[in-house]
């Protein structure tokens, strides 16, 4: 996998533009709307687990993230929902790359596993589930990855090369 600097709008978060982001690239193209869609269902079960605090709802979570974190999509429960909506909404294929979208699936799986955690430790994940919920809503309704700034802040802090 390497890395490349993607061009978008000049945004401002984090600091710096979504032209100053550096996001892994493979090469490898999936179809952005289903990526959204995907992060729709994410945001619409982290809101649910906000207002239920139902432990089994981070585990949907870490498991869907681990699916497609590790290259195991086509057995997401959420992607092949997404699939199926993209589908009947004719909504139109828009090739991406994967990278930034497994390594974002990574960093939602690490929210779901720290969710669960607090939730059975007998804490109150409010604010790790509010903010995957932010996460999954830039994404869905806005198509801006989180994951690619999150990416970016590891490379420059020296976290990862």
């Amino acid at each position: 996998m390497k890395n490349v600097t993607i061009q978008k709008p000049q945004n401002q978060l984090a600091g710096f533009s979504q032209s100053e982001l550096d996001c892994p690239v493979d090469g490898v193209k999936v179809n952005e709307n289903k990526v959204r869609t995907v992060a729709f269902f994410v945001l619409l079960i982290a809101i649910t687990h906000v207002f239920t605090s139902f432990w089994l709802l981070p585990v949907v979570l870490l498991v869907d993230f681990a699916l497609r974190a590790f290259d195991y999509g086509k057995f997401s429960p959420f992607a092949r929902i997404s699939d199926t909506v993209v589908k009947a909404l004719h909504f139109p294929v828009r090739p991406i790359d994967q990278a930034p979208k497994r390594f974002a699936a990574g960093v939602g799986m690490v929210f779901a596993a720290s969710i669960l955690t607090v939730d059975l430790l007998g804490g109150n994940p409010l604010v790790l589930t509010i903010t995957l919920a932010l996460f999954a809503a830039l994404e869905s309704l806005v198509g801006i990855c989180a994951g690619c700034y999150v990416y970016t802040l590891l490379k420059r802090s020296k976290i990862i090369n």
